[in-house]
C-alpha cells in the first residue's frame, strides 16, 4: 500500500532553527517554480477567505502549489474565534491534492488543540514538535552538525562550544561551519574553538547580567571572577557590563513599544544573536531597576576614576549591589 502523502503539516514548537530548516527543506523540494507556486501568510491577521483562496487557487505550470502560514493555531487557540477554527477545520478536510499547506507555530500547542487532533486521525496530516536539545544533550548536536558539514570535532572541543555558545541552534551551527572549515581534514580542536569564536566574552556576560537579573550572586560572582582570571582587564569588564546595561535599557524601551527582537537588532545595529539575547534577558528587569542599575555603574566608574576605589572592588560591590 502507498503511503498517502502530507497535504497538511503542522511544524510547532521552541527549536525555532530545525523548524526553520524543515521549512526551508519543504520549499526547497518545490523544485524551479517553487517561489511562483508558494504563498506565505500571517496567521495573526489572515481571513477565512484569504486563507481558502490561498489553499484552492491550482499551482502555476506545476504539480503543487505550497501556502506557509505562521501563528494561525495559536490565535485559534485562544478560543475567541470559533467560527474561524470550524471554518480552517472544514479546510483542512477537502484540500485540493495540489495543495501543501504549512501550519508553523513557534509556540508549543496543547494536545486537545482541535487542528491538532484532526492531523493526528487523517492520513492527509502530518505533526512534528520542535524542541532544542536538552543541555547534555548539546555536545552530541554539534558533533552530529559538524558531520553534516562535512567534518568532525572533537568531544572536548564539542562541550566547549556548547558551554559558551549555549543553546543558540543557529548561531551554534554558524559557528560549527565556520570552525570545519577551518580545520579542513583535521578534526577542530577546543584550540580552534578558543581562536575562532568571537562570542566568547559576550556570552560570559550575558551569562553574569542574568545571574544579577536573577538575584543569583554566587553565579555572579563565579562568572565576574572567570572573565578576570581569563586574563580581561577590570576596567574593560566595567566598560563591557555599563554597554550591556545601556542596551538593556534600550532594548527594554523598545520592548515596551512593542518592537520585536528582529526590529530591535535594526534599530540598534546589532548582530540578530545579541538582540535576541538582550530582548529575552530585559524579562529579568524594570525598566526602572534598570535605570537604577546604570546610575550605579556610572557611579562605580567615578569612584574608580577618582581614585576611591579599585576596578576590582567596584566589580564586587556591582554584583553585591545588584545580586
Amino acid at each position: 500500500m502507498v503511503p498517502t502523502t502530507p497535504l497538511f503539516y503542522i511544524l510547532y514548537g521552541t527549536d525555532e532553527f530545525t523548524r526553520g530548516e524543515t521549512v526551508a527543506e519543504l520549499r526547497r523540494r518545490m523544485g524551479e517554480l517553487g517561489e511562483l507556486n508558494t504563498v506565505v501568510l500571517d496567521g495573526r491577521t489572515v481571513t477565512l477567505d484569504e486563507l481558502r483562496t490561498a489553499c484552492e487557487t491550482p499551482p502555476f505550470l506545476a504539480d503543487r502549489r505550497l501556502v506557509v502560514v505562521s501563528g494561525l493555531l495559536t490565535r485559534l487557540g485562544r478560543g475567541r474565534e470559533r467560527a474561524f477554527l470550524e471554518g480552517v477545520l472544514r479546510l483542512l478536510r477537502s484540500l485540493p491534492r495540489t495543495t501543501r499547506l504549512i501550519l508553523v507555530e513557534e509556540e508549543d500547542l496543547p494536545d486537545d488543540h482541535p487542528v491538532l487532533a484532526l492531523a493526528r486521525e487523517r492520513e492527509e496530516g502530518y505533526v512534528r514538535r520542535f524542541e532544542p536539545p536538552a543541555p547534555e544533550a548539546l555536545p552530541g548536536w554539534i558533533r552530529q552538525r559538524a558531520q553534516k558539514h562535512g567534518g568532525t570535532i572533537d568531544p572536548r572541543a564539542a562541550a566547549s562550544l556548547a558551554e559558551l555558545v549555549g543553546q543558540d541552534l543557529r548561531l551554534l551551527d554558524q559557528e560549527i561551519q565556520k570552525l570545519v572549515t577551518y580545520a579542513g581534514d583535521r578534526p577542530v580542536s577546543t584550540e580552534d574553538v578558543a581562536r575562532l569564536v568571537p562570542y566568547v566574552r559576550q556570552v560570559v556576560i550575558f551569562d553574569l547580567t542574568d545571574a544579577l537579573g536573577q538575584r543569583r550572586g554566587k553565579d555572579a560572582m563565579v562568572l565576574l571572577h572567570h572573565l578576570l582570571e581569563s586574563g580581561e582587564n577590570p576596567m574593560g569588564v566595567m566598560a563591557m557590563i555599563v554597554r550591556h546595561f545601556r542596551l538593556l535599557i534600550q532594548t527594554k524601551d523598545l520592548r515596551e513599544r512593542g518592537e520585536n527582537s528582529a526590529t530591535i537588532a535594526r534599530t540598534l545595529d546589532l548582530h540578530p544573536f545579541v538582540a535576541r539575547k538582550l530582548y529575552d534577558q530585559s524579562a529579568n528587569f524594570t525598566l526602572k531597576q534598570l535605570e537604577q542599575v546604570y546610575r550605579y555603574l556610572l557611579d562605580l566608574d567615578v569612584a574608580i576614576k577618582t581614585g576611591d576605589l579599585t576596578p576590582e572592588a567596584a566589580l564586587d560591590l556591582l554584583v553585591a549591589g545588584v545580586a
